[in-house]
């Protein structure tokens, strides 16, 4: 059994010719001018959170942005800040669960701008509850909302993206590639739109357009305010300490910056990335590592 000090230990590594990943320096995420102007760009949950700063950050950078949410007040509210400031914007109240609204915020950003050139997925619901005591309902919003959501959009915003030969988007999570105990809806939603993405990367390989993957780590913003209880009610308390996270607008820069170099993944914060390589090489540590630090969290449901 391969002891926890030996992962870091230099001739261990060099023995059995494991990698350590490269963490991001915390300046590398610059985005500076206007090199997306024109560009027109979809943001699905562009209401708060990473969506709201990808809204600010692309517009800053020249992109007219079509905001997509469910809060048709704070949309409006994201709306009014990016024009204030000379960008351009549109917001369209959508809910990514519902197909008819996908299919309606695709033709509204079409009929005002003629074009879609890059497509964000990034709406969004979290949970937090032991699978036993889970109702079904939970499991089935989650995926309705984070999987479902992806592929209604994507479905309708392909066509034009293949025409420009852009980007689609899927804003995931670290639980995409590893195991996150008391939120199987939400792992299991995020491994599905990685499964997805993923596919359809090798489906239009030939035809030019780019599909990235952004895998954060805990980010600072009301997603887990807004998760859901083992009964479908919003907890309404972060059990994390928020002040510890990656701001939503770092993991903005970063996906700015993605974007503009066409990359296909993207792990963020340096525990994330540790993470993912430590369960791609040591599963079993990864799973007991990941167990002990979530069952610290106040009030565990696990």
């Amino acid at each position: 059994m391969v002891k926890i000090q030996n992962l870091f230990n230099k001739e261990y590594l060099s023995r059995y010719n494991i990698s350590i990943p490269r963490l991001l320096p915390s300046d590398s995420a610059k985005c500076n001018g206007k090199i997306f102007k024109d560009k027109v760009i979809i943001i699905t949950g562009a209401s708060s959170g990473i969506g709201k700063a990808c809204a600010i950050e692309f517009a800053k950078n020249g992109a007219m942005v079509v905001l997509a949410a469910r809060n048709s007040d704070n949309l409006k509210q994201v709306e009014y800040e990016i024009k204030h400031s000379g960008g351009i914007a549109l917001s369209v109240p959508t809910d990514v669960s519902k197909i008819d609204d996908c299919k309606a915020l695709i033709n509204a950003s079409i009929e005002q701008y003629g074009k879609i050139d890059i497509l964000i997925n990034n709406a969004g619901i979290s949970m937090r509850a032991a699978f036993d005591d889970t109702d079904l309902d939970v499991m089935r919003e989650l995926m309705d909302t984070n999987f479902y959501g992806t592929v209604y959009c994507t479905k309708f915003a392909l066509p034009y993206i293949q025409k420009q030969k852009g980007t689609i988007i899927g804003v995931s999570s670290i639980s995409g590639l590893a195991p996150l105990p008391g939120r199987t809806a939400y792992t299991a939603s995020k491994h599905a739109m990685d499964g997805f993405l993923n596919s359809l990367r090798q489906e239009n390989r030939r035809k030019g357009i780019n599909v990235l993957i952004v895998h954060p780590g805990f980010t600072e913003s009301n997603i887990r305010n807004a998760a859901l209880n083992s009964k479908g009610k919003a907890q309404n308390l972060s059990p994390r300490d928020e002040s510890r996270m990656m701001r939503s607008e770092k993991v903005a820069q970063h996906i700015c910056k993605a974007v503009k170099k066409r990359n296909r993944d993207l792990v963020l914060t340096s525990e994330g990335r540790m993470v993912v390589w430590l369960h791609k090489n040591f599963p079993d540590i990864a799973d007991r590592i990941i167990l002990h630090e979530m069952s610290k969290e106040k009030d565990s449901p696990i």
